[in-house]
């Protein structure tokens, strides 16, 4: 069959353009480099029939196959929340340089005010309530009273910062709207390590970016994550966690938030850890209902016991005890008219218990008592001397 040229010319060019990016609007040169043209209009004679296309038919969009975590962010996805704040930094001048000399020899005394520079901090958040509350991180929202809040659905919402707590990093956020979307929370205390964990948030300024692990570790300390200040025991998960995650829900397969997540270790890959979500519901609770959250007190410095440490406290002639067993934690220190002091304890002491639950570490003694109360009574067992004994403290409010 014969093609007359001008035909065949059409061709030619439908075939071009339904090709890769680069073929129309550029000229591809023998050296590589691409060098801007003007496309000329394409002419189609009326002899040839224009190619009829069938468009694919649009996808299902609740497919019959669809897996788990598909169905989890579909289900939570909308609860998630884009949180910026921004902060003034009055310590120095972004137009700094209007003042220099050599900006004035070519501008002239015609410059702009000085202005306050601002630092503008992303994060994540969930909605916790239809009328809109939100938690978050407290360092997402550090040094700022109102924050820009960006919904699933594109509105943007001024947002007020109604508390922080510093000593577990998390703050909440109440914005003014009805009938939002709300996340459903979940049990982090049953998690197994290896089970599926799904996180959602912003990561680098992507929003609603999803990445999928494990939960691979459990009950990490602050120590270990490299935030000892914190008062917190962590999730340790495999999914892809970066910095704007931060405040983000991590979900488990039935999509229930088990943890926020919070932090990543900045010398390793695929490491992120999350605050359980007993925690930040509990902290949460008192950061709506009186602005702060207050923190169970004893007043004591205590360290785990092993044998090698257990030596080295021995044979210091500073220490004015020693310690005869290799497991336990030891109090090295009461402070001075701190709850504990007033309870009786001294170095030396080896708790065993505290509220009726055995403790094998520091950390493990931390977490029972930011779960007793503070004001009322909490029985802790020592051995003091070789002798076990049970004395009653009365936890204080953690000092600032």
């Amino acid at each position: 069959m014969t093609i007359p040229l001008k035909q065949l010319g059409v061709y030619i060019s439908l075939l071009f353009i339904g090709g890769g990016v680069g073929f129309v609007g550029h000229q591809y040169l023998l050296s590589g480099r691409p060098r801007a043209v003007t496309p000329t209009p394409e002419v189609v004679p009326a002899a040839v029939q224009p190619l009829s296309i069938t468009p694919s038919p649009a996808a299902n969009p609740n497919p019959a196959n669809i897996n788990f975590i598909a169905e989890a962010v579909q289900k939570v996805g909308p609860a998630v929340v884009r949180i910026d704040a921004m902060r003034s930094t009055a310590s120095q001048s972004v137009d700094s340089f209007g003042d220099s000399p050599f900006f004035r020899r070519f501008f002239g005394n015609d410059v702009p005010e000085p202005r306050t520079p601002v630092e503008r901090g992303t994060g994540s958040g969930f909605i916790l309530s239809s009328d809109g509350r939100l938690i978050t991180n407290a360092h997402v929202v550090e040094g700022s009273d109102l924050v820009r809040v960006t919904l699933k659905d594109g509105r943007i919402l001024e947002g007020r910062v109604i508390g922080a707590d510093n000593v577990t990093d998390i703050a909440v956020v109440k914005i003014e709207a009805e009938n939002l979307p709300t996340v459903q929370l979940g049990n982090s205390e049953t998690l197994i390590p290896g089970e599926w964990a799904i996180a959602i948030g912003n990561p680098l300024g992507l929003d609603n970016t999803v990445t999928v692990g494990i939960i691979s570790a459990l009950d990490r300390s602050s120590s270990q994550v490299g935030v000892p200040d914190k008062r917190v025991r962590f999730i340790q998960t495999d999914a892809a966690i970066n910095p704007g995650n931060s405040g983000g829900p991590l979900l488990n397969a039935q999509g229930e938030v088990i943890g926020m997540n919070t932090a990543i270790r900045a010398n390793a890959q695929g490491l992120g850890f999350a605050i359980p979500v007993e925690t930040a519901q509990r902290i949460a609770n008192q950061l709506f209902s009186k602005g702060k959250a207050d923190h169970p007190y004893l007043g004591i410095q205590m360290i785990t016991l092993n044998a090698e440490r257990r030596k080295e406290i021995n044979e210091n002639s500073k220490n004015t005890f020693n310690v005869s067993v290799d497991e336990g934690v030891v109090i090295m220190e009461v402070i001075q008219n701190s709850p504990a002091a007033q309870a009786g304890f001294q170095a030396g002491d080896v708790i065993l218990q505290v509220g009726g639950v055995a403790v094998a570490t520091a950390v493990d003694v931390q977490q029972q008592v930011e779960r007793s109360v503070i004001g009322q009574p909490l029985a802790v067992t020592i051995l003091r001397q070789r002798r076990t004994m049970q004395l009653q403290v009365t936890p204080g409010v953690f000092p600032d």
